[in-house]
């Protein structure tokens, strides 16, 4: 198994693709903690689904833009296993409108979804991963917003670029301690909307007939599928690999 005697943190873990990746790695045999901001039923089906396979999951309910709360839920995570080894940074938020029809407050919200999250949870897990001198891989999940501008989404894609220019400074600072930052960027997929709103743009959803015909796959990825790559980058089989983005994307920018 790729990830035994391994814990990894992961945020967003109730649902989609944080529920996929829970599960993927409780196959290869890792502890989990895992962390949402609400859902607790759904997540806590979760965590009892990843024990079934073997391992042990702790989940907790956090709200990963609070400071206070990424280094509770940090700390509880370290009292129960002893050490982090990977931190999988799914929460994202979406929405698409007019750039001068957001709030103030709207924009300071998705920067802290989208970016500051990350850095409160580098900044709470990466000094232990330091100083157990083992290594780690920290793994955050962009999308096609942290690739290119899309019609209304100006917040979105400033946010999304802004959580790659910290990954890349990640990697440039932890590097030598063995610790290895990415981005995992996921095209349309197969996802429980929550917002179906901020799809309106694109007829609802994100993922027409016309966007997938500019898919060379001509469909939407499963949620597997991208866990299959968040696995990728928190094993050793990408122990070259930091710094960098990783589409899932079904080959949209070729």
């Amino acid at each position: 198994m790729q990830l035994e005697g391994k814990t990894a943190f992961i945020s967003g873990a109730g649902r989609n693709n944080g529920k996929a990746i829970a599960l993927k790695f409780a196959k290869e045999g890792a502890d989990l903690i895992l962390v949402s901001r609400s859902l607790s039923e759904e997540l806590n089906d979760v965590a009892a689904q990843c024990e079934k396979l073997g391992v042990k999951a702790l989940p907790l309910l956090g709200d990963m833009t609070n400071a206070a709360d990424v280094d509770k839920t940090v700390k509880a995570g370290l009292e129960r296993f002893g050490k982090i080894d990977v931190l999988v940074n799914v929460i994202g938020m979406r929405p698409h409108k007019p750039i001068f029809d957001f709030t103030y407050e709207e924009w300071l919200e998705v920067f802290a979804v989208n970016c500051h999250s990350l850095f409160h949870l580098a900044r709470a897990i990466a000094p232990g991963m330091i100083e157990r001198k083992t290594g780690g891989s920290i793994i955050a999940l962009g999308g096609m917003a942290a690739m290119r501008p899309q019609p209304l989404g100006a917040l979105v894609v400033s946010s999304k670029h802004a959580q790659y220019g910290l990954i890349k400074s990640l990697a440039l600072d932890l590097g030598p301690y063995g610790i290895r930052a990415n981005l995992l960027n996921p095209g349309y997929t197969a996802n429980v909307r929550r917002n179906p709103e901020w799809y309106k743009h694109l007829g609802g959803e994100p993922s027409t007939d016309a966007e997938l015909a500019v898919t060379p796959l001509r469909r939407v990825a499963t949620n597997d599928e991208i866990a299959n790559v968040a696995l990728f980058l928190a094993s050793d089989q990408s122990s070259y690999v930091t710094g960098d983005r990783i589409l899932c994307v079904g080959g949209r920018y070729i």
